[in-house]
């Protein structure tokens, strides 16, 4: 037995350091239902690639998948029952889209724009949209009008029964749908490409629920196109685009931070 002369003195007690939290790996936010929609409304011709492609944005556009979240390709490709070749091509398609991130010995993360990105994005909206709206109202058939109508009234429903994935999709969808009714896929790429960004920058910027308010602005908005009033309808869409810009901050959420409230989808 040790004397006491030998015992060495007691030594401080180190609390064990836990590991730094780790990135939030959620393809799984990616739910079954979306990919199973995607499919459904998919051309017999549409390649794997492209369904991976418009299931991620679809997810990315009714928030489902947040800034900052991993796609892991085994996950992905499991989802999809797909070879990881395949997950690559989507991923490098959506990083073309600036909707992914792909980082060297890393993998492929939900981009986080900046508020540069974000400012730069609503600009060209404005130049876009306004001049899209010319030309539907120049263009306008009582058909479109229809379409623009059972839209708006979906967006209402949506907003009333407080389904937050279907009213977010359907607000944004709302300026793909003006350049749909306008016959340029182009155009209507261009738009949709444009909104799936601007989810993104809402996740992040925006704090404000206003779904309502949204919703009532478009249908202006409608009103100005049918009353074939191009300078009334880009006077109101550029309020519009201004209320939601007016609302980003500086200070970002991302997958490791909660999202306080439901940013204002537009």
């Amino acid at each position: 037995m040790m004397s006491d002369a030998r015992k060495p003195p007691d030594a401080p007690v180190v609390p064990t350091r836990r590991a730094p939290k780790q990135r939030k790996v959620d393809v799984d936010a990616i739910p079954t239902d979306v990919v199973a929609d995607t499919a459904e409304h998919l051309d017999a011709d549409t390649s794997s690639t492209e369904q991976i492609v418009l299931s991620v944005t679809r997810a990315i556009v009714e928030h489902r998948l947040q800034p900052g979240t991993k796609l892991v390709e085994q996950k992905l490709g499991d989802r999809f029952g797909v070879s990881r070749t395949i997950v690559r091509q989507a991923l490098y398609r959506l990083s073309e889209l600036k909707l992914v991130k792909l980082e060297p010995a890393r993998g492929a993360f939900v981009a986080a724009p900046s508020i540069k990105e974000a400012r730069e994005v609503f600009a060209v909206r404005r130049m876009v949209e306004s001049q899209m709206l010319r030309e539907l109202i120049a263009r306008l058939t009582e058909a479109d009008l229809r379409e623009l109508h059972i839209h708006i009234q979906a967006e209402r429903e949506a907003v009333q029964r407080i389904d937050v994935p279907t009213r977010t999709k359907l607000l944004f969808d709302f300026h793909v749908k003006l350049a749909h009714v306008l016959g340029n896929q182009v155009l209507t790429d261009l738009m949709q490409e444009l909104v799936s960004r601007c989810s993104l920058i809402s996740l992040m910027y925006q704090s404000a629920d206003d779904a309502e308010a949204s919703n009532a602005e478009h249908v202006d908005i409608l009103q100005a196109i049918e009353a074939r009033d191009a300078d009334r309808a880009v006077q109101l869409l550029h309020e519009h685009l201004a209320t939601v810009e007016r609302q980003l901050t500086e200070h970002p959420r991302t997958a490791a931070s909660p999202v306080r409230a439901q940013p204002t989808p537009t």
